[in-house]
């Protein structure tokens, strides 16, 4: 089965070779179930899987680990600049291991670990990849010369992570929490420290992109006095002051990291206008998970036994009960590719694709 896997990964992600026009060779990905490709496949006894039907079957036509029916926005991203999608870093480190690859990819690495957060406790349980370990295994490659420095100081580094940590502060039978303020200041300390170390390895384009709105999910359904007929307000309180602790970490970017240029995804301002205005962007359902059951299709996950499944996955906002469709996926990546200040700030990512900069690592 695992040959298998391996086997429908590589086919997808060198079918289509191409040349960037963007002087962007590469992605590196870092974060949760919003980005991972498949790392979580890899991890011996993890739980929070994607790696059976129907995920991914509406784009790949196979299980690639990925938490939608298609591509993410890191996949959406690497076809705008013209590069091929980055395969799990769990994936390259096996293939270099057993001699099937020589080396780590060129067009980057996806380090996301699906159910992961910014604090190294959340959801350990399941086995997943925190945020720090994911740094440590890019500061292994950068360290033992098997990334190109030049390559890392040319790429985009993506961030998105957090929306567990604060799902997870809700669900009761966890151990008692400091205040909501406390908790959040403690992510953004995790989070600034990462942006730190990538810094100090050689990134030189951040990417930070905002939680969308978490507390509409479906699966708020599975909590205890959670609303259905409406967002769980206190969840979005919690990601409003985390997403205003990103941003102003970008603002600060150029001062604190000479050389280094960030750029802040608005994410949940992008949801909430899908949300708003369903019709205009296509959607005619932004409450429901198009696969899964029970209240909101937010009781159980996509492909477990006795989920249901929508006929059109396109309409939805949500593909299961906590991750978008790949239709979402995509209108966000084009307000990220190209999209105003109030979507992505102080530019968007072509903008930035196409900024030439000196690392300072000469």
């Amino acid at each position: 089965m695992e040959n298998l896997f391996l086997t429908l990964l590589f086919l997808t992600t060198t079918s289509c070779v191409s040349v960037s026009p963007y002087n962007i060779p590469a992605i590196f990905s870092f974060g949760d179930s919003v980005f991972d490709a498949g790392n979580n496949h890899f991890i011996k006894n993890c739980t929070a899987q994607a790696d059976f039907p129907p995920y991914s079957s509406s784009f790949f036509h196979h299980p690639t680990g990925r938490f939608t029916n298609g591509r993410t926005v890191v996949d959406f991203i690497s076809q705008f600049i013209g590069i091929d999608f980055q395969i799990p870093y769990l994936e390259a480190k096996i293939a270099v291991m057993k001699g099937s690859r020589k080396s780590y990819p060129h067009n980057g690495i996806n380090f996301a670990s699906a159910g992961s957060g910014v604090l190294r406790g959340t959801n350990k349980e399941e086995r997943v990849i925190p945020m720090q370990d994911q740094l440590q295994q890019f500061r292994t490659l950068v360290e033992q010369n098997l990334i190109d420095k030049s390559l890392v100081q040319k790429s985009f580094f993506f961030f998105e992570a957090g929306s567990n940590d604060i799902f997870n502060y809700f669900v009761p039978s966890n151990p008692p929490k400091p205040d909501p303020h406390a908790y959040v200041q403690a992510m953004l300390v995790e989070v600034e420290t990462f942006v730190d170390q990538i810094y100090k390895l050689g990134a030189r384009k951040i990417a930070l992109f905002s939680l969308g709105p978490v507390g509409c999910v479906p699966a708020r359904a599975l909590l205890p006095g959670a609303p259905n007929d409406r967002c769980y307000g206190k969840m979005n309180v919690m990601v409003k002051e985390y997403n205003r602790g990103l941003e102003s970490l970008v603002k600060h970017m150029h001062i604190k990291y000479p050389h280094a240029i960030g750029v802040y995804g608005a994410i949940y301002n992008i949801v909430q206008k899908f949300r708003a205005n369903p019709v205009h962007f296509r959607f005619s359902d932004v409450c429901n998970a198009c696969c899964g059951d029970g209240t909101l299709g937010g009781m159980l996950q996509c492909g477990k036994k006795g989920y249901k499944i929508c006929s059109n996955p396109n309409v939805f906002l949500f593909w299961d009960y906590f991750h978008p469709s790949e239709h979402a996926y995509k209108l966000i990546s084009k307000a990220l590719w190209g999209g105003r200040k109030s979507r992505i700030r102080p530019f968007n990512l072509r903008t930035l694709a196409n900024i030439t900069l000196h690392s300072g690592l000469d």
